[in-house]
């Protein structure tokens, strides 16, 4: 009766480790995965940047890349991905941005970069709506790119 008990609480335990780890290794969550001054790796600004944010797909596709523009001194910085509508309601997101800090900032206008994982709800297969900062950014769908050539 010992055994079977000592052999429950360790199968018990082993699945609970192996639960932990599987998490641990899946994206998850709505927070940035990181952020940067300046454009995506890959990626440079559109011929016509008027300040608009900018949208890309990067690595592969697994994350969405946020470029808003703004003071080098007070970068407005994205804080959290939110799926509006899932992939076979229409596709869209949106992201969240905290207001400025109530300090002085320099009156330049530089490109800050923000991460996100592309969420499970949302495909790289259609065209996927973006609202930040009150306007709305269509990232097209994401073309296949052969190894070793980057995107433009």
């Amino acid at each position: 009766m010992a055994t079977t008990t000592r052999t429950r609480l360790v199968l018990a335990t082993v699945v609970a480790a192996s639960a932990l780890l599987l998490t641990g290794c899946a994206p998850v969550g709505n927070t940035p995965t990181g952020n940067f001054p300046g454009f995506p790796e890959g990626h440079e600004a559109s011929s016509d940047t008027t300040g608009a944010p900018e949208a890309a797909w990067v690595s592969e596709g697994d994350k969405i890349a946020i470029t808003l523009f703004g003071s080098s001194t007070c970068p407005l910085v994205a804080s959290t991905i939110n799926v509006v509508k899932k992939a076979h309601e229409g596709n869209a997101v949106s992201i969240d941005v905290p207001p400025l800090p109530d300090k002085p900032c320099t009156m330049d206008l530089v490109p800050h970069t923000t991460e996100f994982w592309t969420p499970q709800d949302v495909t790289t297969t259609k065209p996927l709506q973006i609202t930040v900062l009150d306007q709305t950014i269509e990232l097209p769908i994401k073309a296949y790119q052969p190894a070793g050539e980057s995107e433009h």
